[in-house]
């Protein structure tokens, strides 16, 4: 699990738009805001990442970039951005790496059968790769204002 203070641990993932991305990228940039989210097509992600989608150009302004991530593959992903219109990444962790370095990956057995999700979790990384701000259980509802409303705050 991490903790705010900590350094964010670096990661390459395949991302939409058939490239792929590392946190690394983005060393310098003022604001990298990391979201895990459970499953494409799911009420609470839809509406999760069309509010990051609809707060775009104050994240900009802000200097913030919004990468997403979930265990789904990439061709679930591409057919979730094309369909939400997203301006932003998501990234596919597929084998379920970064989600569990994160601290994002729940497994519970019910009935003698484990299951995995990934948690809705977000972190706030500063341009010297640090994490801020860490929102560990997320309610979807006015999400994406809360990010932005926090790393506006930051000096």
């Amino acid at each position: 699990m991490m903790n705010e203070g900590d350094k964010a641990p670096d990661f390459t993932l395949p991302a939409t738009g058939g490239s792929s991305i590392s946190l690394s990228d983005f060393l310098g940039k003022k604001h990298v805001v990391v979201y895990f989210y459970p499953k494409d097509n799911t009420f609470g992600c839809t509406s999760e990442a069309t509010q990051f989608r609809d707060a775009h150009s104050d994240f900009e302004a802000a200097e913030a970039v919004v990468l997403g991530i979930s265990t789904d593959s990439m061709r679930s992903h591409e057919l979730f951005a094309a369909k939400l219109k997203l301006t932003f990444p998501l990234l596919s962790d597929s084998d379920k790496q970064v989600v569990k370095l994160y601290g994002a990956w729940n497994q519970k057995t019910v009935a003698g059968i484990t299951v995995g999700l990934t948690a809705r979790m977000t972190f706030a990384i500063d341009k010297a790769g640090v994490i801020r701000k860490i929102w560990p259980k997320v309610t979807v509802d006015q999400h994406a204002a809360d990010v932005l409303a926090t790393i506006m705050d930051f000096a």
